[in-house]
């Protein structure tokens, strides 16, 4: 079946099964790279993409379930948040092998975008849902945190 659906800001169409999931058609039909198959089981949060706004496990997600809405993926972050999340990210130490970098991408813009003020708490709170087995967390943490002092509380 064709399907039809917005991509990091431009509409795509591409045949999918009806039991595709939506990380095989972001990456292997399509050719984003961004999202990555880690676990399968929509456990470590690598694959997070935001599906009308709210993030989805894309290894879980079936591919119709796009159609007719928008996907964000680590590569459609609006260019002054992955700017920012990028250098807090660097500055910070938190990137170390990359390969949950995306999920925790998409998660720190859905964080910044919508949360004001801050804590530890709350942004360990958020990115429950992603696994990093390099890092530790504190430096995610510290990066996440740094990122909302950079914008001021917006």
């Amino acid at each position: 079946m064709i399907i039809k659906f917005k991509l990091d800001g431009k509409e795509v169409s591409v045949d999918a099964e009806p039991n595709e999931l939506l990380l095989n058609v972001l990456r292997d039909k399509l050719g984003v790279k961004a999202p990555k198959y880690s676990c399968g089981i929509g456990e470590c949060g690598a694959c997070t993409v935001l599906l009308d706004g709210e993030p989805v496990l894309s290894c879980l997600t079936l591919a119709v379930d796009a159609n007719g809405k928008e996907v964000i993926t680590a590569a459609g972050i609006e260019e002054e948040y992955a700017a920012l999340i990028s250098k807090a990210f660097s500055e910070e130490g938190a990137v170390q092998c990359g390969y949950c970098s995306p999920g925790f991408a998409v998660m720190s813009y859905l964080l910044l975008r919508e949360k004001k003020n801050l804590s530890e708490e709350k942004v360990r709170e958020f990115l429950r849902g992603n696994l990093c087995r390099c890092t530790g967390y504190v430096n995610i943490i510290k990066a996440v945190l740094k990122a909302s002092e950079v914008m001021g509380g917006k």
